[in-house]
């Protein structure tokens, strides 16, 4: 009991470490901790980083606090991921109930994925980010900034840095829910286009067995191909794959038709019953959907090389603090 305890929060002394952009003192580390429900003391917090030191999974700053290493981060991937296998599936549902949004009323809250991102970066990639949107690689073509200080989720944007949020594609199960309408989630994956057109899932990863989002993987690995995908319709991008009753076949496509109309569309395929979409075999009684993944705009950058830090799912948003891509430019403007 003991042991299992220690390991908890050695563990999550880790992720503090991880999640913060700069360096902690065992004095703000216990203070996060209790915030969570981790009543440790700053003693012992100074006890556990001496050990995790030691070990190579942080290393000291004196005064000014701790940071975490590489092996560090080593560490907290391994033990995140067997103790996480299947967070995202649960994480997936937990949004889609979480939402507020009401699509006829365009009041409440929408799923966003977050991007830490230097606005300089932003800036001078401004034409190509623009470009995935209005090609119809985003998942419609809103988004909000999230000023320095603010907080989405577990994400505070950094000093010097805004929060790009784009909507998730997982704002759609949550319109179909609200009528109605229950969406099974079955993988993330980066989708092969042709002139423009999607044709095959050249990589997939399932959500059942992943404790991260598949983009976020295939974004840190350059395995993407937005370039192409907006020069000549040839290229690689990331998107999901869905599948709902078959008897919802047009209500889902009329819901998808009016979020489009309000610049949240994302809805690229709409299989038939019982037939394979882009050679993806489908359950008997339902139909596949292939949906727009919300990160492809901002993950452009990190093609061309730009540090970014992207979280999918990063929280919820309201409606109102969205604007089109069209505003990004003059929005942008008031931070560099």
């Amino acid at each position: 009991m003991f042991q299992a305890k220690k390991i908890r929060n050695r563990q999550k002394i880790l992720e503090l470490l991880y999640k913060t952009d700069g360096l902690l003192t065992s004095k703000r580390i216990a203070e996060l901790l209790e915030a969570d429900g981790y009543l440790i003391s700053e003693r012992t917090v100074r006890l556990y980083l001496q050990e995790l030191a030691q070990e190579g999974f942080t290393r000291s700053f004196g005064h000014r606090g701790h940071s975490i290493t590489e092996r560090g981060l080593s560490e907290l991937r391994v033990t995140q991921t067997y103790q996480r296998i299947g967070y995202l599936s649960a994480r997936i549902d937990e949004m889609t109930y979480k939402m507020s949004f009401d699509l006829e009323q365009r009041t409440g809250t929408v799923v966003v994925n977050t991007s830490v991102v230097d606005p300089r970066d932003l800036a001078g990639c401004l034409d190509r980010v623009a470009q995935v949107f209005t090609k119809g690689y985003g998942m419609g073509t809103r988004l909000a900034i999230l000023t320095p200080g603010e907080r989405i989720g577990e994400l505070e944007i950094p000093p010097h840095r805004i929060g790009f949020c784009t909507i998730c594609s997982i704002t759609l199960n949550s319109v179909l829910l609200k009528h109605g309408i229950p969406t099974t989630s079955r993988f993330g994956g980066l989708l092969e286009v042709c002139g423009g057109k999607p044709r095959r899932f050249v990589e997939l990863i399932h959500y059942d067995g992943t404790s991260i989002d598949p983009l976020e993987v295939f974004i840190r690995a350059r395995m993407t191909n937005y370039l192409g995908a907006i020069s000549d319709g040839n290229g690689l991008i990331g998107a999901s794959f869905r599948e709902i009753p078959e008897d919802a076949r047009d209500l889902a496509l009329r819901l998808a038709d009016a979020m489009a109309r309000i610049g949240m569309g994302g809805l690229m395929v709409a299989g038939m019953p019982g037939q394979p979409v882009l050679d993806i075999p489908v359950t008997p009684g339902r139909i596949g959907l292939v949906v727009i993944a919300g990160l492809n705009p901002i993950a452009i950058l990190e093609e061309l090389g730009y540090p970014i830090q992207s979280r999918a799912l990063s929280g919820l948003l309201d409606f109102t603090r969205t604007i089109t891509v069209d505003e990004l430019p003059q929005t942008l403007s008031q931070f560099l």
